[in-house]
């Protein structure tokens, strides 16, 4: 959320900034040739998802091994320091403790000194009251989540400023509790929290039924004192009084030495000294024990500042605090209440997984946290994500939490999103978040569209609102969190069907690709508008360019919704300062143009031809738009005159055929440009031969293009050829060869030598043999002088090589991953045998 504002704040830096990064990925992507739907592709071809993946999938050479680089093993360790003197100091006592009562007050308690008799008594009572306050005081630190630090610097603090620090004990002891919670509240209200953690806390505060268990006043009399989150100091406090008292009592029996007089003849007291020897010795050494645990703890706590250390290397921030300090205390009760080697099994991870799970919104809040910050993080993600993608209940938790929608779990909400859309990132982890039941419509939970909930009546369509943040709730963060994990999800054929089926999922999608006119060519326009457009865009291109049936019922349900392509229709005519958006929505209408209902739907669409056309002749001014969406434009195009003539009618009441010739000279656009021709060419019907009588200019350029080394290139070309030079008289084809510079024979050789080049079918040019056999059959027909040239070169040879090679391949005209679509209406097999035919023919 903090990142979407920042964004809005910098509107116009941001927008610049954006446009040369898509410039630079649309060079680095698309700068090589790639593989298009006139072509077989493997599975998962896309620019968006190639460029995913590989994002994914990739590992930084500048990562470290986690499990040495851990921060947190350092706190494990010094837990592990303080647990032994704890339990070493414990051990001692409890020997102390042990002698004291079964051999001095046991066996001497008679013939003792009433000095050391009362002395060995409030020992015992201040040790058993230490140890008391140790078993508890954990407990205590636990409920509150004070940290360590807290309770260091305050003792030392208090202990400069003792006087006051007594007085206010004092004065608060007399404070009736309800006067303190007034004085707190105005407090409170006067003084609202400046960050995003105290505004939380205080708005579960303000709406809590239940205590809180660091906010109960044991007493209703001085509740700062009592409150439970303080009674952690007065144990921290009690506990060191006693061991000092211990030591100063001790120290002084021992120097003293003053065990009383015993007489030679007094058996029964013969051991009495050696005994008490031995017992202030135990109780010193425990104590001094004691105190230097104490003293190891301040010290690596307030003047080597661990947990700061700690917290700044997890890159867990200010807020990070509270986790880690949780962490420690939770490590140090391990090792303490159980083996010492307990702590050594935590980890930062496994701690927030744990958290995460609990029914205390704080403790939820601690866990989220830590999973947010180690998944984004260079360093701990892969470590982290490893974790989590291998914990089904934790993804189910993180799933759960996308349904939250109170503003006091807000924060919550966003770092579970931000977690999940990291972990989708890897295609394991992306079918176990898909595969939880009700996952994606917790994940459609996050998108928020702006149309109208209440139902319209049967003969209108909800009206398109702004929505904006409110309450300082950030409903486009989760739109943009929402469409960045549907992203990654849809590059599996698997959950592309779990996202169709998804209710009411595809038209929230279609929703996001709106974009006005003022919002595309506003340069201070910000980041997240234009990020939510390229994000839905990125998704529906995915969900459209799906291979097999669930991809087919996908086209046809993105095509049904009503905005679709007036949404991008929009795009095209305003998106100049964006190609990136342009080229994802040109490529949307691309894939959708695999079916016939949407082809049509899209050519019906006003004014989508048209502006595909502005982009692919660049109409707006010369370099005005990039090399990558004219070639994008130019696809779409040629698919839209595929097997459609009415788009081809269209097309040709535009009056572009003259262009479309020319374009042929123009290295970016005449591989397309060729596609259209010959699409117009085929499909347009008998009624608009007069119309297409020009495209026989272009034969000169075909014929050159013919012997190109461009394997594509020369395949549109003789494709082309086989069409266009249909239109042409025999006068006109004579002149034709003439002005070309080139013969029949010539032309005849370059066929033959290219059907025996791809003996089998090429699957970069998979049409070029059957446009060769095409173009064979027209000179035949147009000359019966080329048939005897073709026996001369062996043509019928190569025709039975053919025969024997020929494979599905060559029966279609597009692609859908390796799934042949629109078969050509005449096999291979019978242009074969026409072929053969005019060669036998005298």
């Amino acid at each position: 959320m903090e990142t979407g504002k920042s964004a809005e704040e910098e509107g116009s830096n941001h927008s610049i900034h954006l446009q040369v990064v898509e410039l630079r990925r649309l060079s680095e992507i698309y700068g090589s040739s790639s593989a298009t739907i006139f072509e077989p592709q493997g599975s998962g071809v896309g620019g968006v998802e190639k460029r995913d993946s590989s994002t994914a999938n990739s590992v930084s050479p500048t990562v470290m091994n986690p499990a040495a680089t851990a921060p947190e093993k350092k706190l494990t360790l010094f837990a592990l320091r303080l647990a032994v003197l704890e339990k070493a100091a414990t051990s001692l006592g409890t020997l102390g403790f042990i002698w004291a009562t079964v051999v001095l007050l046991g066996g001497f308690a008679i013939i003792l000194d009433k000095t050391d008799f009362w002395l060995i008594t409030v020992i015992l009572l201040i040790e058993g009251a230490r140890i008391f306050s140790r078993s508890h005081e954990l407990e205590w630190q636990h409920q509150a989540t004070l940290s360590i630090s807290d309770a260091g610097v305050n003792s030392f603090r208090a202990l400069r400023s003792s006087p006051h620090f007594l007085a206010g004990i004092v004065r608060t002891i007399f404070r009736p509790i309800q006067k303190q919670s007034r004085r707190q509240n105005r407090g409170t209200e006067s003084n609202p929290p400046s960050n995003g953690s105290a505004s939380w806390h205080q708005r579960r505060k303000s709406i809590s039924r239940t205590w809180t268990s660091s906010d109960v006043p044991i007493l209703p009399y001085g509740k700062w004192v009592f409150l439970s989150k303080n009674v952690s100091k007065v144990f921290y406090w009690l506990q060191l009084a006693s061991a000092t008292a211990c030591v100063t009592l001790s120290l002084m029996k021992l120097i003293q030495h003053n065990y009383g007089e015993v007489s030679k003849t007094d058996t029964d007291k013969r051991n009495r000294k050696a005994a008490l020897t031995i017992f202030y010795s135990l109780a010193l050494a425990e104590a001094l024990l004691f105190l230097l645990e104490k003293a190891y703890w301040e010290w690596k706590v307030i003047y080597c500042k661990i947990l700061e250390q700690v917290n700044q290397e997890c890159e867990l921030g200010p807020s990070g605090m509270v986790s880690i300090k949780r962490f420690f205390y939770d490590a140090y009760s391990r090792s303490v209440n159980g083996s010492i080697f307990d702590g050594l099994k935590m980890d930062v991870v496994s701690f927030a997984m744990e958290l995460l799970s609990s029914t205390s919104p704080d403790e939820q809040l601690i866990g989220a946290r830590v999973l947010r910050q180690f998944s984004i993080s260079e360093r701990f993600s892969d470590d982290t994500l490893q974790k989590v993608g291998t914990n089904i209940s934790v993804i189910e938790r993180l799933v759960e939490m996308l349904n939250w929608k109170d503003l006091q779990e807000e924060e919550i909400r966003r770092s579970a999103s931000e977690v999940l859309s990291k972990l989708a990132g890897k295609k394991q982890n992306s079918l176990r978040v898909a595969g939880i039941p009700g996952a994606m419509e917790s994940i459609s939970s996050l998108l928020r569209t702006n149309r109208e909930a209440n139902r319209p009546a049967a003969d209108e369509v909800g009206e398109k609102k702004i929505v904006c943040d409110h309450f300082g709730y950030g409903f486009w963060t989760f739109n943009h969190l929402g469409l960045l994990i549907l992203k990654k999800l849809a590059r599996d054929h698997d959950n592309c069907g779990k996202i169709g089926n998804t209710r009411g999922l595809l038209p929230k999608i279609i929703d996001f690709t709106h974009a006005g006119e003022k919002l595309l060519k506003d340069e201070n326009a910000a980041l997240s508008q234009i990020l939510t457009v390229k994000r839905s865009l990125q998704v529906m291109k995915m969900l459209a360019s799906t291979t097999g049936a669930t991809g087919k019922q996908l086209r046809k349900e993105i095509s049904e919704v009503v905005f679709t392509i007036s949404n991008i229709r929009d795009i095209l005519r305003h998106g100049g300062k964006h190609p990136m958006l342009q080229k994802l929505s040109i490529e949307i209408l691309t894939s959708l143009a695999q079916e016939e209902e949407a082809t049509e739907r899209i050519g019906g669409t006003g004014g989508i031809l048209k502006e595909l056309f502005n982009i692919f002749f660049e109409r707006d001014g010369p370099g005005s738009i990039q090399s990558h969406v004219r070639i994008a434009a130019g696809e779409a195009l040629a698919m839209l005159a595929l097997e459609s003539r009415s788009n081809c009618h269209r097309i040709l009441k535009l009056k572009v055929l003259s262009e479309l010739v020319a374009a042929l000279e123009v290295p970016v656009l005449r591989v397309n440009a060729g596609r259209i021709l010959r699409n117009l060419c085929i499909y347009s019907g008998g009624d608009s031969f007069d119309q297409l009588k020009d495209v026989t200019a272009c034969a000169p350029t075909v014929l050159k293009a013919i012997t190109s080394e461009d394997k594509k290139l020369q395949e549109v070309m003789v494709g082309l050829a086989a069409e266009a030079f249909k239109f042409m008289t025999p006068q006109e084809s004579a002149l034709m060869f003439q002005r070309a510079g080139m013969t029949n024979v010539q032309l005849a050789t370059i066929i033959v030598t290219t059907l025996r080049k791809y003996e089998d079918p090429p699957t970069k040019v998979p049409r070029i043999r059957r446009f060769c056999i095409e173009l064979a059959i027209w000179m035949m027909r147009e000359n019966r002088g080329n048939a005897e040239v073709f026996r001369e070169l062996g043509f019928e040879k190569d025709l039975e090589c053919v025969l024997e090679t020929t494979s599905e391949l060559e029966s279609f005209n597009i692609f859908s991953g390796t799934v042949g679509m629109s078969r050509h209406s005449v096999s291979i097999h019978s242009l074969v045998e026409t072929a053969m035919e005019l060669l036998v023919a005298r």
